[in-house]
């Protein structure tokens, strides 16, 4: 049970002790109604295995890789940077599940996804949304980006910016590439930057 569960079973819900299934989303829609639930989330399946998605009502705000970090360690990191009432609410990101799986179906080539910027600042946050900007099958260089971004000399801070990315796959920054061609790192392993890449038609 996490915090936001726990406030509502206090505010005098008499949810169970343990709900049933059916119950989450009345505990999610009771939650939006008396304005507790900041931040939403999901989770998806992909090809490149199971996604934590999250928004807020401004939009989304994390798209995580589960394979290294729990699905609990994930949610924490969210909720010490939005808020921590956090609450799993799949019907709130529908949209964004039904745009992720038809990217990775090939039926889609961009994200009509508002997006929450505000957890991010400075130059990491001008670097992330002139990543948002590249488009389906193309690829610029990490230099690229950091000169778009305001600061042609800081190449390395602008991979730090990218290796932090909270919303890989839809903040395309499997696009971004070293100079020369070297693919360079990715937050969710270079076998996902590879298959992204092929999905798109950049990498044979």
């Amino acid at each position: 049970m996490n915090d936001l569960e726990r406030m509502l079973r206090e505010a005098g819900m008499r949810l169970p002790a343990e709900p049933p299934p059916e119950s989450g989303h009345r505990l999610a829609e009771r939650a939006s109604a008396e304005g507790l639930l900041d931040v939403a989330y999901a989770l998806v399946d992909s090809p490149l295995g199971p996604l934590i998605v999250a928004a807020t009502p401004r939009g989304l705000v994390r798209v995580a890789y589960t394979e290294h970090r729990s699905p609990d360690d994930v949610l924490e990191d969210v909720a010490g940077r939005v808020s921590p009432r956090v609450l799993e609410a799949p019907a709130r990101l529908d949209g964004a599940r039904r745009e992720l799986e038809e990217y990775f179906d090939g039926r889609r080539t961009d994200f009509d996804l508002a997006i929450d910027w505000s957890v991010l600042r400075g130059f990491s946050r001008r670097v992330l949304r002139e990543t948002a900007a590249i488009e389906f099958g193309e690829l610029r260089t990490y230099a690229d980006v950091a000169a778009s971004a305001g600061s042609p000399r800081a190449v390395r801070a602008a991979g730090n910016a990218l290796g932090a990315n909270p919303m890989p796959v839809v903040v395309p920054c499997h696009r971004v590439v070293r100079t020369g061609g070297a693919l360079g790192g990715y937050t969710g392993g270079i076998e996902r930057k590879q298959f992204l890449l092929r999905l798109e038609g950049s990498l044979q």
